[in-house]
């Protein structure tokens, strides 16, 4: 690259990091006028699919030149911040996400709520606020929602009303139109992270303490079954992402997702991604499909991303025949509810078994459910971490080893607890020794300062 071309993409780099002052900016009617103008222009003339997939600085350098081609054809003279902001708006627009483009470079933003073309909510530290972001009206929101999808093979139109995608970064999409949605055009986007959360990170965060770290390390290095419960927006995925990152590095690992997200950042990674039908209704794959290919795949380790329906008696069945140390997710609200949801996916496969033969199935497969939770103030924490077994009656236990213990809630309505063993004494750790991890069994027991505020 030469020292101008350098200096070019410096410049154009430069200018894309002022996108979101420029874009919360009133643009003047004439402004308006002008973007409109070669909005068209460029989507009439131009094709603009290779910039699409092009980098940003490269974008903006094509479309500027573009740009001044068309003012200079049309002797249009405007000031240097105008130009900037038109330039700006007219990449969002056109092969960008538009007014959303500035909501999508914050940072600090995990998720996106469009609920029609003037009410736009997002998601800060676990909690909505409204965004001063407006679509013009409903036809703008459509075209951005066509934009989002349409590079991706989906569509959504009256036949289709509802779409689920994944954005390049690996963002999650979900769209709903009329007559399916009653308040206009719905748009959900959740956020990825581009650099994944590890365990040290959720320590940092306050998720789970440092005992509780230990002994999760410890069950995925041993090799126990563990599935991972929690609500919407629990923080499910990305625990499940930071717990993966134990498994040893010599194991060949093998993921399933319905939406890929995992980024494991290891070698020996097999990665498999549902696929949903097509319009004529063809060509699915299923989750369920493919936890039964990866049995053929030489697997050390299975992690389904979330079970949600027959594909649950899949995965059981892999944990109870000899691939041990599997990972999944389930949405449920307490390690017991996660026992009877995942026996409902069982019951979905077809199992004509009694229910108890079912639990027993599950216990079988099952060693330890972690429940993460979403709480009122928008903090995310591991609120148990419990033991799944069968007792000398046949009947199916779950002992919580480690539980978030909520003491109030604070002048601003944070919640106030902390983290404390429960004075079990989990009977996997034999099982750890096997594997050479030698935990003390002080670290299970109630701290006295602790135990007086139970």
């Amino acid at each position: 690259m030469s020292l101008f071309q350098r200096k070019r993409t410096e410049s154009a780099a430069a200018a894309s990091e002022t996108v979101a002052v420029q874009s919360a900016q009133v643009m003047s009617p004439y402004l308006e006028e002008l973007l409109e103008h070669y909005k068209a222009r460029l989507l009439a003339e131009t094709n603009l699919e290779p910039l699409i997939a092009a980098e940003e600085s490269e974008r903006r350098l094509s479309i500027e030149r573009l740009i001044s081609q068309f003012m200079l054809e049309e002797k249009v003279v405007i000031s240097k911040t105008d130009r900037e902001m038109l330039l700006t708006r007219l990449i969002d627009e056109t092969v960008g996400f538009g007014p959303l483009e500035q909501l999508l470079k914050d940072p600090t933003i995990t998720e996106i709520l469009v609920n029609g073309p003037k009410e736009i909510h997002v998601e800060r530290n676990g909690r909505l606020e409204s965004s001063h972001i407006t679509f013009k009206n409903e036809e703008h929101v459509r075209h951005i929602v066509d934009r989002v999808i349409a590079p991706l093979g989906r569509r959504i139109d009256e036949s289709s009303p509802m779409v689920d995608a994944r954005l390049p970064d690996g963002s999650r999409v979900n769209a709903v139109i009329p007559p399916i949605s009653l308040n206009g055009t719905l748009l959900s986007i959740r956020k990825f992270r581009k650099e994944p959360f590890e365990m040290e990170d959720l320590l940092r965060l306050s998720s789970l303490d440092e005992n509780m770290s230990k002994f999760i390390r410890a069950l995925v290095e041993a090799k126990l079954n563990i599935l991972i419960s929690g609500g919407t927006g629990s923080g499910k995925t990305t625990l499940l992402n930071a717990v993966a990152k134990s498994i040893p590095l010599h194991e060949r690992v093998i993921t399933i997702e319905d939406s890929a997200e995992l980024r494991l950042n290891r070698g020996s990674v097999v990665g498999m991604e549902a696929r949903p039908p097509n319009v004529e209704g063809q060509g699915e794959v299923s989750i369920r499909q493919l936890v039964r290919n990866s049995l053929r795949m030489r697997p050390d380790r299975i992690i389904v991303g979330e079970v949600r329906g027959a594909e649950a008696f899949d995965m059981l069945q892999a944990m109870n025949t000899g691939h041990e140390g599997s990972l999944t997710t389930v949405h449920s609200n307490s390690p017991v509810d996660a026992i009877s949801r995942v026996e409902g996916m069982v019951i979905m496969a077809g199992m004509d078994l009694p229910s108890e033969i079912v639990r027993e199935y599950i216990v079988g497969a099952l060693d330890y459910i972690i429940q993460a939770d979403r709480l009122g103030d928008g903090q995310r924490k591991i609120v148990n971490i419990s033991e799944v077994y069968v007792d000398d009656d046949k009947g199916v236990k779950i002992r919580d080893v480690f539980i978030f213990k909520r003491t109030g809630t604070g002048k601003n309505g944070e919640v106030i607890g902390h983290f404390t063993p429960t004075g079990y004494i989990p009977k996997c750790l034999d099982h750890l020794k096997v594997f050479g991890i030698d935990l003390d069994e002080s670290m299970f027991q109630v701290k006295e300062e602790v135990a007086q505020w139970t």
